[in-house]
């Protein structure tokens, strides 16, 4: 017993070493583009990706990344910290093409590698259509990152974001049922595929429907910031878990919570410093696991693998970057025709190129089991094509997004956004200093005080309107601006109403009708 124990101790101790060392590693590269400009040009997720493909080519493995460790660690909170953020109506008004491109573009994606495989290499169907479910899944992190430094428009990372979110899903559903076959658990048909895939997905969204509800109306009875923040963490991995051991797609019930208590919990039952507070938690896990999972991709290769796959991994390449390219623009095509709303050509051209692929295509390679004879070669494709992604297509971006002229004056409606932050935090200063005058502190001191809060205000305001009158475009955007402004007001004192018990439900903000004949 004693040497069990001393064992055991011996491994965590080894562990957490190791998790340490993975973690000196991101962290020293996120200080690089603090040090050295140049490095800036390079989204952070893919210098990890650069740093880890150094590590590997030294041999030099930090730990052994697992299929369990991505899908069990670490997809949970990137799933739940993406959902919380992704606004409801945002999401709505590009529901129709969002769930074309997951569900219809991920069969596109599939059949089109399969057959490419089969046909020009050679590969086994079960082994292509593995390789396929596989590459389906987009992870477009470091390119929504890239869109906000960049400040391109919120709705082209609405529809990245929730493509991604609700393909990775897919993804994971089409590679549950693609690899029972080959063990022969699985049975071939249309109609088993569609009540499998109606099952999983219905039981996601019934466990991420009751815990997100659940937690939204527990959370209305108190307010601690840091149990409610506990309480969201707790919520990701319980859904995920949950979910998947009733046989659920475990992804869809992550999604599902995330929306629910983003958009609808944070607002019947969180004070306004608590969603500040746990949106800054999200945003710092979301960064954190990012920094390893990446820094991973890369130390994971194996280059002479990659080397004797060359030939496999040039054919999924051309073939996915094709069969996106169909999906994109064909159900582009389809949604514009039912909905109003259209999705410029430039938007459609960016969101081809961006399907990147990342730590889910990974962890579905990984979980591919021992016994199928071509599990070696579907890890190596998968690694290769996912290294070309990441690199190739995410590193040009930037130049297309400037090249299609998207960025437009988004670096100029930024600049806005962050001058008007600065005067709301010192109006909010300047309050706070009048009403709490100290006894102790000379009438003389405050007033010095005062002038240089009301000095650097006067100042912001000069800037805001130099930048008005230099860029007239953005005398509209600042009147929507504080129309939405006017509209978060009107809906937080709602939800305050309601968590008081002076109304039962929330109302229809009133104003979004009235704003919307102004405008």
């Amino acid at each position: 017993m004693v040497l069990e124990s001393s064992v055991g101790e011996q491994a965590i101790a080894t562990n957490l070493k190791q998790f340490l060392l993975v973690l000196v590693v991101s962290l020293g590269v996120a200080t690089l583009p603090q040090i050295f400009s140049w490095f800036r040009q390079i989204p952070y997720t893919l210098l990890l990706v650069i740093v880890g493909l150094g590590l590997a080519y030294a041999d030099i493995r930090l730990v052994t990344l697992s299929p369990e460790l991505i899908l069990l660690i670490f997809l949970p909170p990137l799933l739940f910290e993406a959902a919380w953020n992704l606004k409801w109506p945002e999401l709505k008004r590009d529901f129709l093409p969002i769930c074309l491109y997951a569900v219809i573009g991920v069969v596109i994606s599939i059949m089109g590698v399969a057959f490419a495989l089969n046909q020009f290499v050679g590969i086994s169907l079960s082994t292509a259509l593995l390789i396929g479910a596989s590459l389906s899944a987009t992870d477009p992190v470091s390119v929504t990152a890239l869109f906000r430094e960049l400040g391109v428009q919120s709705r082209l990372t609405t529809l990245m974001e929730g493509e991604s979110l609700f393909n990775d899903g897919m993804a994971v559903v089409a590679f549950s049922f693609l690899v029972a076959l080959p063990l022969g658990t699985g049975e071939l048909g249309i109609q088993p595929i569609l009540v499998d895939f109606f099952k999983v997905v219905g039981i996601g969204v019934t466990v991420g429907g009751l815990i997100g509800f659940g937690i939204s109306y527990l959370t209305q009875r108190f307010d601690s910031p840091l149990v409610e923040q506990s309480f969201t963490l707790i919520s990701a991995y319980a859904t995920y878990l949950i979910t998947d051991d009733l046989g659920g797609s475990a992804v869809i019930g992550v999604v599902t919570t995330g929306l629910i208590l983003g958009n609808f919990g944070s607002r019947i039952g969180m004070s306004s410093r608590t969603r500040i507070i746990i949106s800054e938690f999200w945003e710092f896990l979301a960064f954190f696991v990012n920094s390893i999972v990446f820094l991973l991709i890369g130390d994971q290769v194996r280059f002479a693998d990659l080397g004797e796959n060359l030939p496999i991994i040039a054919v999924t390449v051309v073939a996915m970057i094709l069969m996106r390219a169909i999906a994109i623009l064909s159900l582009s095509k389809l949604s514009d025709f039912v909905q109003v709303q259209k999705i410029p050509f430039p938007d459609q051209i960016i969101l081809w190129w961006s399907g990147l692929r990342g730590s889910v295509s990974i962890a579905l390679a990984l979980s591919v089991p021992t016994i199928l004879p071509e599990r070696h070669k579907i890890i190596a494709t998968v690694f290769g094509v996912v290294l070309f992604t990441l690199l190739f297509q995410g590193l040009s971006i930037k130049p297309l997004l400037q090249q299609l002229n998207l960025l437009g004056d988004q670096p100029l409606r930024q600049r806005y956004l962050e001058l008007n932050a600065r005067i709301i935090a010192l109006n909010s200063t300047l309050q706070y200093l009048q009403a709490n005058q100290r006894p102790r502190i000379t009438l003389e001191v405050y007033h010095s005080e005062e002038t240089l809060i009301k000095e650097a205000i006067e100042q912001l305001r000069a800037e805001i309107e130099q930048l008005q009158q230099e860029y007239p475009s953005l005398q509209s955007f600042a009147l929507e601006q504080q129309q939405e402004e006017l509209l978060e007001v009107e809906v937080d004192s709602y939800a305050q109403l309601v968590r008081r018990g002076r109304l039962n439900k929330e109302l229809t903000p009133f104003l979004q009708k009235v704003l919307g004949n102004v405008r």
